[in-house]
């Protein structure tokens, strides 16, 4: 009887053995023909198949749900082969959900072919609100970019990006001490409301009759945004624990921030302005920024008072909000550029002064960077051109005012377009889809490397200095743009081009 039960157990085991190896053997020979599928499919897909090097027959087979996912256009082909993931790509299939300067950009590059619909892509410039919908059921290749990280809204919502920023600020405090933790002081006290409205009025009424300014977490362009100094004028977002819940959610109102407002901006022939500086990150582990040499300063158009706090042409320097104004010239506009901003504050103040404004502001880049870098989502795919505000006060103190993700690429003259072409161009070169970069390079084009995993450093610092804190940072905002010279000696030419 033991004979027979233990020739049953082997005969058993046997069969599970044989049954596991004919299910693992049938599971290969699947993965294999979904791969060789999607494979074909992208080079049934591909709209530039005959720029594209070993380009293979295309085939008749349709996709599967299995090989298609839930959004179309995620994956790259096999059409250009390894070589081609490994040195760059000479065809690139981009997507763009924009329609301004960033479409013609694109379009005038060389190799880059647009792909519609559900075409599939290698790139993709898209807005916040597809990245919301469709990123989390993408499947992306390698070599494919997208201009977004997953939840950039870390340190582009105003509420999040104050948050982030005192509790980075509170971290350094406790492991560092308070001077290292002083240095993150460029903000103005906020106030997320309703949700801290208890704690905005006790800072209200230390002091009385000062002016602060609410702004809608979510919203851009100046839309929403007032001035106040009574709270009568914000009873809305009275955090009332007295009522019920469904009191509570019938006067439900949209998040907003109360900011103390900076009541002596520096002032050129009477006019407030703003800065707009542009920072490129490519990665947040390790953190990899640009900063780019051209932005420009925003002017309001009528001249600074607080005697009125209702004039949102005094107090707002957005363009979308200027370009309003019943005196707006569309060939002036109400910009400078930042070369000329830095020229006039120069003559007026002085080499040393404003080379100390400049660089308290690279601190504002990297420190707020620094601020979101362990709550960012860190992808390989991603990369985040952002739009930096900053306001100056009367002592030359600069102020983050807000981060953009989605900075405007909309021009509001000739000279504007003409700029961020260039800043679109550089953003490009620096992404390097064509794989033209070694990726030791500290500048290319416009853009200067300011932060690699720690600080970068001139290449002209002076070698007495060396072991000393004189290091001069690599950047030069505001600076002479020579940046086709630079990309001439930088870059290899695209594919049937000869070097200029």
């Amino acid at each position: 009887m033991p004979s027979i039960w233990t020739f049953l157990k082997s005969r058993l085991a046997s069969m599970k053995k044989s049954l596991k190896r004919t299910w693992l053997t049938q599971k290969r020979k699947t993965t294999v023909t979904q791969l060789s599928i999607s494979g074909k499919l992208a080079e049934k897909q591909c709209p530039a198949a005959d720029t594209c090097s070993s380009a293979p027959p295309s085939s008749s087979l349709e996709p599967t749900p299995e090989t298609r996912g839930k959004t179309s256009g995620y994956k790259g082909s096999y059409d250009c082969g390894k070589n081609e993931e490994r040195e760059g790509r000479s065809c690139v299939r981009y997507k763009c959900g924009l329609l301004n300067t960033i479409q013609d950009v694109l379009r005038q590059r060389p190799g880059w072919v647009e792909v519609k619909d559900d075409g599939e892509w290698d790139f993709n410039w898209c807005d916040v609100g597809w990245l919301r919908e469709n990123f989390d059921h993408s499947y992306m290749e390698e070599h494919v970019r997208i201009n977004h990280f997953r939840n950039h809204y870390e340190l582009t919502r105003k509420n999040l990006m104050v948050k982030n920023l005192k509790r980075y600020r509170k971290n350094l405090e406790r492991d560092i001490g308070h001077m290292e933790a002083s240095k993150c002081d460029f903000f103005p006290c906020t106030f997320a409301l309703p949700s801290e409205y208890h704690l905005f009025v006790e800072e209200f009424k230390r002091s009385p009759g000062s002016t602060w300014i609410m702004k809608p977490v979510a919203k851009s362009q100046g839309k929403g945004i007032f001035l106040f100094r009574k709270l009568k004028d914000i009873m809305d977002w009275k955090k009332d624990g007295t009522r019920s819940e469904e009191q509570k959610d019938a006067a439900q109102v949209e998040s907003y921030v109360a900011q103390r407002y900076i009541e002596n901006p520096y002032l050129i022939n009477g006019r407030k302005f703003d800065l707009r500086v542009y920072v490129l990150v490519t990665s947040y582990v390790p953190l990899k920024a640009w900063l780019y040499r051209d932005g420009f300063a925003r002017f309001s158009s009528t001249r600074f008072s607080l005697s009125s706090i209702d004039d949102k042409y005094m107090h707002l320097t957005n363009v979308a909000v200027q370009k309003t104004a019943p005196d707006y010239d569309p060939e002036k506009g109400c910009k400078w550029q930042m070369q000329q901003l830095r020229r006039y504050l120069t003559a007026k103040h002085g080499r040393e002064m404003v080379e100390t404004l400049f660089n308290e502001m690279d601190n504002i880049f990297v420190r707020s960077l620094q601020s979101v870098q362990k709550v960012i989502i860190n992808d390989k795919h991603c990369f985040e051109l952002y739009g930096y505000d900053i306001l100056l006060d009367q002592n030359l103190k600069p102020w983050l005012i807000e981060v953009n993700a989605s900075p405007s690429h909309t021009p509001s003259s000739q000279e504007d377009y003409e700029m961020k072409c260039r800043l679109l161009e550089d953003t490009l070169n620096v992404v390097d889809m064509e794989g033209r970069l070694t990726g030791k390079e500290k500048r290319v084009g416009g853009y200067d490397l300011m932060w690699n995993d720690g600080p970068v450093y001139r290449e002209d610092v002076n070698l007495e200095t060396f072991g000393s804190s004189c290091f001069t940072a690599n950047t030069h905002l505001g600076c002479v743009n020579d940046r086709e010279k630079q990309l001439r000696r930088l870059l290899k030419p695209f594919p049937g081009q000869k070097r200029m």
